[in-house]
């Protein structure tokens, strides 16, 4: 495969199916589904984490949460486990991230050249309070996120439209400075995250009467498996939603995903425009999905597709057009891709990271892969795993009962067959595969022994709660 540049582009909370081109019949993406058309769509693409920060640096590393050991929103990417950024940079390659990264901080040795309007933690702290598990605290910050819905600009919107900016200026002025080796240009918008406070003209796209209700899934929120509920009351959200909030506030999460697809459009058009675009591939994800109120929850944190399911187009050359990949992806698999993709060898320490090649995948050479996600942040009284293949979803909560979902055939998740003697094999079998990836409980109590330090070396459990709280990370400055 001939070596290209790389764009690519990570959005933040933007579920697999809010895409035009994944069927919605609302969704108005119209750059994104082109890119889909001339490209291939990995439809069972997965986050190893639903929370930005851990999947962020699964991402930058191609190792899981408990390798790296970046378990919450606190112990953050810290540049000291070798990313792929690295790798290429000590071949000379340019490597340059534009938004946001949320790692613990640029003062860090990220993996980039350079980067610009960097967003990461908040003080190389973060968000403190998640780091509370055992009892779990209140959360009054909650409120806000169904106060904070409507027609508008936010400081996200504008940091993103700075961001769009920025890269394009990059692409128009600097990569063809680099054009001796294949270059990286890594995009990080915020949108369609929350604050759910979308642009008048995206949010004129849309009508009330055109917005789908949440999903029910089946059973009222009290009859939820106890570990998600646990992050259900947790972040208690839907406790402040009535109808015309939640409808509003989804006709807002659309209008945010129509302003990313605008912004998509533009630096694909920045790479026409700038005649990048015959010598450059293009990856498109994001670091997790959003509930949006199914089940009583919104946000993320929770091993439903909704959440822990992303979309991951890859365009460009060499990448079949108009294709359809169904073999479960996960980030991790991104580290061997991106080196893949500028002709970085892998070393004989990269060939035992969990990720392959998404070209690989693409070719049919991993067709009976299983994807896996972790989850031991806010809310969480216990770790939770999440294992697919094929048609089965497996989740482990340790120490509480599993659940198995046939997503062939219940692709919402409604019916839990894990107590059904029917499905013991199956059930069996997808916990000895997850047991080959880690230990659920050794890996449960490493994370909590992890969390408990931290929150020593922060002053204890009362000064977290005096930190300065929030619901989202700020934008830089």
């Amino acid at each position: 495969m001939e070596p290209t540049n790389l764009l690519f582009i990570l959005s933040d909370e933007h579920r697999r199916d809010f895409l035009g081109c994944a069927g919605d019949p609302v969704a108005k993406t119209p750059h994104l589904d082109a890119l889909a058309r001339r490209g291939t769509v990995f439809s069972n693409a997965y986050a190893n984490s639903p929370i930005c920060v851990p999947t962020r640096a699964c991402i930058a590393t191609g190792r899981y949460v408990h390798d790296n050991r970046c378990w919450d929103s606190v112990q953050a990417y810290h540049g000291q486990i070798r990313s792929w950024g690295h790798r290429l940079i000590e071949k000379g390659h340019q490597v340059v991230s534009a938004g946001k990264l949320h790692y613990r901080d640029t003062a860090d040795d990220n993996g980039f050249s350079r980067e610009i309007l960097p967003m990461h933690i908040l003080n190389g702290v973060g968000w403190a309070k998640g780091l509370i598990r055992d009892p779990l605290p209140e959360y009054e910050e909650a409120a806000g996120y169904a106060a904070e819905i409507g027609p508008g600009e936010s400081v996200y919107t504008r940091y993103d439209r700075n961001v769009c900016t920025s890269a394009c200026d990059w692409l128009k002025t600097e990569a063809s400075r680099h054009a001796d080796k294949p270059w990286v240009l890594f995009v990080g918008f915020v949108a369609p995250h929350y604050p759910l406070i979308a642009p008048q003209e995206f949010y004129d796209l849309y009508a009330d009467t055109e917005i789908p209700p949440p999903f029910a899934g089946g059973l009222p929120p009290d009859q939820l498996h106890p570990a998600v509920a646990a992050v259900r009351r947790f972040f208690k959200y839907d406790d402040y939603f009535d109808d015309a909030r939640t409808r509003m506030a989804r006709r807002c999460y659309y209008a945010l995903c129509s302003f990313l697809d605008y912004h998509v459009g533009n630096l694909v058009k920045a790479l026409d425009e700038n005649g990048l675009a015959d010598n450059t591939r293009i990856i498109y994800t994001s670091d997790h999905g959003d509930c949006l109120g199914n089940r009583g929850i919104w946000a993320k944190s929770v091993m439903y597709e909704e959440s822990v399911g992303v979309p991951l187009i890859m365009a460009g050359p060499g990448i079949v057009r108009e294709a359809q990949v169904a073999t479960a992806t996960s980030h991790v698999d991104y580290y061997p891709t991106i080196t893949d993709c500028v002709g970085v060898a892998p070393t004989a320490e990269e060939q035992t990271l969990p990720g392959r090649s998404l070209f690989q995948i693409a070719w049919g050479q991993e067709p009976d892969r299983a994807a896996f996600s972790e989850y031991h942040d806010g809310g969480s009284v216990t770790g939770s795993y999440m294992l697919r293949k094929g048609p089965w979803k497996y989740i482990y909560h340790a120490g509480f009962a599993p659940q198995l979902f046939d997503l062939r055939n219940d692709p919402q998740e409604t019916h839990d067959l894990a107590a059904d003697p029917q499905y013991t094999d199956i059930c069996r079998q997808c916990e000895g595969e997850l047991r080959d990836i880690c230990d659920p409980e050794a890996v449960n109590r490493t994370a909590f022994e992890d969390q408990r330090h931290m929150i020593a070396a922060l002053g204890g459990p009362e000064a977290l709660v005096r930190l300065q709280t929030f619901d989202f990370t700020p934008v830089p400055g």
